[in-house]
C-alpha cells in the first residue's frame, strides 16, 4: 500500500505552492515521518521541512433522480500539507 495516493490540486492550494507548500491525499494510517520519507523518495532533490496532516470528514451528498432522492456520503480521507525547504515539485511534468 502506497503512502501518497495523489496530489490535491485546487485553486487555493495552487497559491500555497508559491510559498513552498504542497498538498497530498495520503493513506489514513500514515504517520508524519512516513509521509516525509515517501515525498522525499518520490520526488528526488526535495527536502521536507514540515508535515501537517488533517483528516477530512465525510459530507452528505445527494441528487434527485427519476426514482426519487438518492442520498449518500463522501469518503473520509487524510490530507497532508508538506512544507519544502529545498527543491520544487512539478506535478505537471509527468503529463
Amino acid at each position: 500500500m502506497s503512502i501518497i495516493k495523489r496530489p490535491v490540486i485546487t485553486e487555493k492550494l495552487s497559491r500555497l505552492q508559491e510559498a513552498g507548500k504542497y498538498t497530498f491525499e495520503v493513506a489514513t494510517n500514515a504517520t508524519k515521518p512516513e509521509i516525509k520519507k515517501a515525498v522525499e523518495a518520490t520526488y528526488p532533490g526535495v527536502k521536507v521541512a514540515k508535515v501537517n496532516t488533517a483528516i477530512m470528514p465525510s459530507k452528505p451528498k445527494g441528487r434527485y433522480t427519476r426514482s426519487g432522492y438518492q442520498g449518500g456520503r463522501t469518503k473520509v480521507w487524510k490530507k497532508a500539507i508538506v512544507t519544502v525547504k529545498e527543491g520544487e515539485i512539478d506535478f505537471f511534468a509527468e503529463i
